[in-house]
């Protein structure tokens, strides 16, 4: 299938590993030109160069001039912004009755802000050119919260119904809004996940993997390959009559439809 990435500017958000990187190289193996963007430069760079087309740039996206940096680094290198992928790292774990006012003031501002000022910068050309994609790298908590996770459940369902509004808004001009629910992917978020869940119930780290895995229904951790393969058809030409949507990429760990 062709999907229509050949030449197109795409921005990833927190690329420098992860999900993020997944998406990042999936979007390069399409044509995309690709701008790799985190707070690690050196391996910002470093993806980069091993990409066909695709340069890095270091920023913190949580700073306020962050994401109008980012795009203007995106725009001297290769153009408009025609794909803007929305990712980060999220909040520390914690339980919802011990949630602070600072801990939900720092959910929103690294999983809705930042964002928010990304697809600000972009959008409007976008709707001018009529064509565009903004895809959301979000959790499998937007449709069950998790236990334990609550600031993250908190931030990223604010940023959901925020997308999707948004889609409705800009759909009849060419630009699909989208979120991506990601399961188990074996990076090194989930890890530490697993890690702080073993030390919080006194299990090995391979007792904790082992239930974990129970839980879903394919048996195992997802690669982030296929991960980035499923962003990589939602930014595509092939995907414009998909927006508004939160699909899930979990093996079937989370049972409703």
């Amino acid at each position: 299938m062709d999907l229509g990435l050949d030449g197109r500017t795409a921005v990833v958000a927190a690329s420098t590993g992860g999900l993020g990187e997944a998406v990042a190289r999936a979007l390069a193996a399409e044509g995309a030109q690709v701008v790799v963007a985190g707070r690690r430069g050196d391996r910002a760079q470093q993806i980069a160069a091993e990409l066909p087309r695709a340069v890095g740039v270091e920023v913190d996206l949580t700073a306020a001039d962050g994401p109008a940096r980012l795009v203007a680094a995106a725009e001297s290198a290769f153009g408009p912004v025609d794909v803007a992928v929305l990712n980060g790292p999220g909040p520390r774990p914690g339980r919802a009755a011990d949630l602070t006012d600072d801990d939900v003031t720092a959910a929103v501002d690294a999983l809705v802000a930042p964002h928010r000022r990304l697809v600000a910068a972009v959008l409007p050309g976008m709707r001018e050119r009529g064509w565009g994609r903004v895809l959301a790298v979000g959790s499998s908590g937007v449709a069950a919260p998790l236990p334990n996770l609550a600031a993250s459940n908190l931030g990223r369902a604010a940023l959901a119904a925020w997308l999707k509004t948004l889609a409705a808004e800009v759909a009849a001009e060419g630009v699909t809004v989208n979120l991506l629910l990601p399961g188990r992917i074996a990076t090194d978020r989930v890890a530490e996940l697993d890690q702080a869940a073993a030390g919080r119930t006194g299990q090995s780290l391979e007792e904790v993997r082992a239930a974990s895995r129970g839980t879903i229904p394919a048996g195992r951790y997802g690669r982030p390959a296929e991960f980035g393969a499923v962003a990589a058809f939602l930014c595509s030409d092939a995907a414009s009559y998909v927006t508004g949507t939160a699909l899930r990429c979990d093996g079937g760990l989370v049972r409703s439809l």
